[in-house]
């Protein structure tokens, strides 16, 4: 499978929450790549191998671990483990100190609880701080797709890089045309005609995808205030961010609610961003 493929991602990968025939056979095979499952990626991996595909790599674009399986890559590549691989090319360059795959006991009394909408629109509490699976001593496989734990002001940090074109200051992490080829469509059309035409709350019509971005193709299409290659990607606990080439901005919204289709945040928080610039 070509490691393009993985990164669009149109791999034939899947989470087993996406359910169907495969979905439910990494369920019951316990595919899963999150902070419980110890062992490391590499066994992961393998027995990930042993599964089919959902379908041909590149004929479809399908939300699932082909991000956990680039993380293997990056360790084989690299001959680090990712998280060591991160912190010394990404974190302590950029000074994201406060952002790795757990939280120290030091820092606990920092990390946000997660909440849950019950029936009736209240919200309950998911998961206390304390009982996380997220803290250190719990051992972890180190996620690519989806482990890590970090801060508003880490991750703007992060965000700038993007938005400067892989530059903070004096520190320069990628060339401006990588954040470019990065950023731009490498699907043949946008994500509706890949198969998906719905992504959470968002509709994907008029939205392609880069390497591991959404990129706006067209606003008027997508029916989303936005301007065309704007980029960026949402989170499980109804998080979002993107970068705005054409106004030169960053914008980020960081709150602690599961499911992220719970409400239609996204569009609505593009709309008031968009509404709010006047010059």
């Amino acid at each position: 499978m070509p490691r393009h493929r993985l990164l669009t991602p149109a791999s034939g990968l899947t989470y087993g929450f996406n359910g169907g025939v495969l979905g439910d056979a990494y369920t019951a095979g316990k595919i899963d790549f999150g902070p419980k499952r110890g062992g490391g990626l590499e066994p992961m991996v393998k027995e990930l191998a042993k599964y089919p595909l959902a379908f041909q790599p590149g004929a479809r674009w399908n939300y699932g671990v082909s991000t956990d399986v680039v993380g293997r890559l990056v360790e084989v590549i690299s001959g680090q483990s990712l998280d060591a691989f991160l912190t010394s090319r990404i974190f302590q360059p950029l000074g994201m100190n406060d952002t790795g795959f757990g939280v120290p006991a030091d820092k606990l009394d920092r990390f946000a609880a997660l909440y849950t909408p019950n029936e009736d629109n209240s919200l309950r509490l998911l998961e206390k701080p304390a009982e996380s699976v997220f803290l250190r001593s719990q051992g972890m496989t180190f996620s690519g797709g989806g482990g890590l734990i970090s801060t508003a002001v880490d991750y703007l940090k992060f965000a700038e890089m993007l938005r400067c074109k892989g530059r903070v200051g004096e520190t320069r992490l990628l060339g401006p045309r990588t954040v470019d080829f990065m950023a731009s469509n490498h699907l043949p059309g946008d994500l509706a005609s890949m198969g998906q035409a719905v992504f959470s709350e968002v509709s994907f019509a008029g939205v392609g995808f880069g390497l591991r971005f959404w990129v706006m193709l067209d606003p008027a299409i997508s029916q989303t205030m936005g301007s065309v290659g704007d980029h960026g990607w949402g989170g499980m606990a109804s998080t979002a961010f993107w970068v705005d080439p054409v106004e030169d901005m960053v914008v980020m919204f960081m709150t602690q609610l599961v499911p992220s289709s719970h409400y239609p945040i996204r569009k609505e928080l593009r709309a008031l961003v968009h509404q709010a610039l006047i010059d």
